[in-house]
């Protein structure tokens, strides 16, 4: 009954529109920014190594760890596996297009986190709740948002990690699922108590790491299988058009679980990224768009990509229709064992290693992961405990203009916004607000545990509802507000 439930809420959160809604947004972004991220790419990889202005926010990098941290997780490795087992190869390539337009959404939102920011005991915060309280005079909306985002990041999401982390362990080593997840729980508390500075530090260090050693196998395994990449490429890009005759009739399905996976990966237009974009101290706040779509770019182009031609290509996946018949059985003792076909993989070139090593590298995707999405529900609480009508403490100049908003009023036409600039005082957390923080400390936690032992496909379908509601409002808003951060933006190349 459970899972009948959470099926439908599921088909009802992602309809045919939002996949239309997300593509399009990131279609109308590109154009409008004149595709800022292909033009400022060189920018993009200098923005991540802007200085800070003061103590009271994290640096670019660790903002931009955070948020690949976030990024990077079972959807690189599970999430790809996913996509290729109901949607056959050509999933593959609308998650390229998803990363591709989604680098614009992710400009957009970030650049907006940074103009709507505000000042905590903690350092700064902010994020798609702030910016639409603010930016479209829209609170009741703003609560939503970060309602939808606590309960998210805090108990949905979570669930997804730790079952991909927990079957990963358990295929290579004699761990039951319950074990893996407390002994993630208890690591993770260790982090999650010690506050924002320490995720950013630990963040920092992590995963960059992680992702690089990563991607440097996957290219080892896929060299070892180099004479199939051109075929897999091929198939790659006639499955996303339905012209291959085996998946020719999940065409549907191969769109829909490309887009899906691409942004339960990359976390373009779910609002997430903005959220730690709004925590960093920045000169200008089009520095930080370019910083967060440089970070979709990697997570997708770089490490989805790496686990999606290692399994094509070492052919250790399965395809199923719509009711559940096999349709491509090329790892049949696999079946549903999603996260066992980029281990598999791995083994064709790396017998007996192969299962333990991504086994190894799902702990730290995990681990990173769900230190961003308690970053992302711990200040969606400290935005509802906010006194009622406080405006953002720092005003960017973004272009401003008489039409800017009270965002900006003040400040003169065309100059460049500071982000210590007309600081307001910091917030001190009451008492309420450190109870409910620490209340979302261990239900989180206790999410982890229950995510490792429940059913794969529920767990997916309970975070992807997560995903696409946070996905609704992120984008609407960012679509009404993208002439602010394109003002940002001018603003900022006129005085390059």
């Amino acid at each position: 009954m459970f899972e009948k439930i959470v099926s439908q809420i599921n088909s009802i959160v992602w309809n045919p529109g939002l996949v239309a809604l997300l593509i399009i947004a990131g279609l109308y972004f590109s154009f409008r920014t004149r595709f800022v991220q292909v033009r400022r790419f060189g920018l993009m990889l200098r923005s991540l190594f802007s200085k800070k202005q003061d103590n009271k926010g994290i640096s670019s990098f660790e903002a931009f760890s955070i948020a690949l941290s976030g990024r990077v997780g079972t959807g690189n490795i599970v999430g790809v596996a996913t996509a290729i087992a109901f949607g056959g190869p050509g999933a593959v390539f609308w998650m390229w297009v998803v990363a591709f337009f989604g680098a614009s959404t992710a400009f957009v939102e970030s650049t907006l986190a940074q103009m709507y920011k505000f000042h905590h005991s903690s350092g700064y915060r902010g994020g798609p709740f702030s910016f639409i309280e603010h930016g479209l005079g829209a609170r009741w909306l703003g609560i939503v948002f970060a309602v939808i985002t606590a309960v998210s990041c805090g108990f949905f999401l979570p669930t997804v990690q730790s079952n991909g982390a927990a079957s990963a362990i358990n295929n290579s080593f004699p761990v039951t699922p319950l074990a893996a997840g407390i002994g993630l729980a208890v690591i993770l508390g260790l982090v999650i108590f010690g506050g924002v500075k320490r995720i950013a530090r630990v963040a920092s260090i992590v995963t960059p790491f992680m992702a690089l050693g990563y991607i440097v196998l996957s290219l080892v395994v896929v060299a070892f299988h180099i004479q199939d990449v051109p075929a897999v490429l091929g198939a790659i890009v006639k499955g996303a058009f339905g012209l291959n005759p085996v998946c020719g009739g999940i065409i549907g399905s191969t769109i829909a679980m490309g887009v899906k996976r691409g942004i339960f990966s990359n976390e373009a237009g779910q609002g997430t990224g903005a959220i730690v974009s709004a925590a960093t101290d920045v000169p200008h706040p089009a520095q930080q768009g370019l910083a967060q779509a440089f970070s979709v770019y990697v997570d997708t182009l770089l490490v989805c990509t790496a686990t999606a031609l290692m399994i094509l290509c070492s052919g250790t996946y399965n395809i199923f229709g719509p009711d559940g018949q096999v349709l491509f059985g090329g790892a049949p003792d696999l079946g549903g064992n999603y996260v066992g076909y980029t281990q598999s993989a791995v083994d064709s070139v790396f017998t007996g290693f192969g299962g333990k090593f991504v086994s190894v590298a799902m702990v730290f995707f995990v681990f990173t992961t769900i230190m961003a999405y308690y970053f992302y529900a711990e200040t969606s609480i400290i935005y509802l405990f906010r006194r009622r009508g406080s405006g953002p403490s720092v005003a960017h100049a973004a272009g401003a203009s008489a039409s800017s908003g009270p965002d900006t009023a003040g400040v003169a036409s065309g100059a460049v916004g500071s982000a210590s600039g007309a600081a307001g005082a910091a917030s001190a957390p009451s008492r309420a607000e450190r109870t409910v923080i620490l209340i979302l400390q261990v239900l989180m936690l206790a999410a982890v545990v229950f995510g490792a032992v429940k059913e794969a496909d529920v767990v997916w379908q309970i975070g992807d509802i997560g995903v696409g509601l946070m996905a609704w409002v992120t984008v609407v808003s960012i679509l009404i507000l993208c002439p602010k951060a394109i003002s940002a933006l001018k603003d900022f190349e006129k005085n390059l």
